[in-house]
């Protein structure tokens, strides 16, 4: 028993199951949208289930396709891919596992959540090899977690009204933008292994401004969810209210790089509930 509780702990410490904060509120907040209110106990354990195991797929992926980078970097050297407690073989069976819960879970929401299923999946991947040949990795991150908007309202819905790629595209952006902050913590690293971030082709000046950029865009189109599907003045309290948490996490990078995982994951987690329950308050009082 001992045993196996200690290779569940390797396997959260691998997968960093408490950062899936970042993407289960946005979820929640499409699902609510889309069934202007509470859409049911048994569509809440199908939603948890398919963002986690959707989550642990892509990190499962990502941390079996960078064992041999993260082993190199002092940063991560250190993680169970690398440090022996976690080898190739258990990891693509957890991958493997994951994928086939997340399939199984879009079966039983709908036939168009089983459709999309497999492409979520190669668009989650793909994100682990991008670095390798191209600066867009931090897009295509910030795509995979924006698929969850999407998926929520597919969920409840099986469609994709505009509204919620308005907000998809939101997150896309604001994610883009803090996994730019985060990479300025391996610039030098980059360089010297010819990896493709932004950071160690552009410098530390042109990341910030672009990350400033996306989440610019990231409000605007928070805003433009807003407003496209017809909400009222909690959500967009809530999408301002974004902007100021957003400026907060650039002024605190800017003034000392060691503060980037408490702006990575302290600010965004805030962010995501916060817009939650602003959202929650504006349906129940709608």
């Amino acid at each position: 028993m001992q045993r196996v509780i200690q290779k569940a702990k390797d396997f959260n410490e691998l997968v960093m199951f408490e950062h899936s904060i970042f993407s289960l509120p946005f979820i929640f907040i499409a699902m609510i949208v889309a069934a202007d209110g509470w859409f049911g106990l048994w569509l809440l354990v199908l939603g948890v289930l398919a963002a986690l195991s959707a989550r642990n797929f892509a990190m499962g992926v990502n941390r079996y396709a960078d064992r041999d980078i993260d082993a190199k970097n002092p940063r991560t050297s250190s993680r169970p891919n690398v440090d022996g407690r976690l080898d190739r073989g258990s990891i693509l069976i957890f991958i493997i596992v994951n994928a086939l819960i997340f399939i199984a879970v879009a079966y039983m929401i709908n036939s168009l959540a089983f459709a999309l299923s497999i492409p979520i999946l190669i668009v989650l991947a793909a994100y682990s090899y991008f670095k390798r040949f191209s600066s867009l990795a931090h897009v295509v991150l910030g795509v995979a977690l924006g698929l969850a908007p999407i998926a929520g309202v597919v969920a409840v819905n099986a469609a994709i009204p505009l509204w919620s790629v308005l907000l998809s595209l939101g997150v896309i952006f604001w994610v883009a933008g803090f996994d730019l902050l985060y990479s300025l913590q391996d610039i030098d690293f980059d360089k010297e292994n010819d990896l493709y971030s932004i950071p160690s082709r552009y410098g530390a000046e042109a990341t910030l401004f672009i990350s400033a950029l996306f989440h610019a865009l990231a409000v605007l189109f928070w805003l433009l969810f807003v407003w496209a599907a017809d909400l009222g003045m909690f959500a967009y309290a809530a999408a301002l209210g974004s902007g100021f948490v957003l400026y907060y996490e650039q002024m605190l990078v800017r003034k000392d790089f060691t503060k980037i995982d408490r702006a990575f994951f302290t600010v965004n987690g805030y962010l995501g509930i916060a817009f939650l329950i602003l959202i929650i308050i504006d349906r129940t009082l709608s």
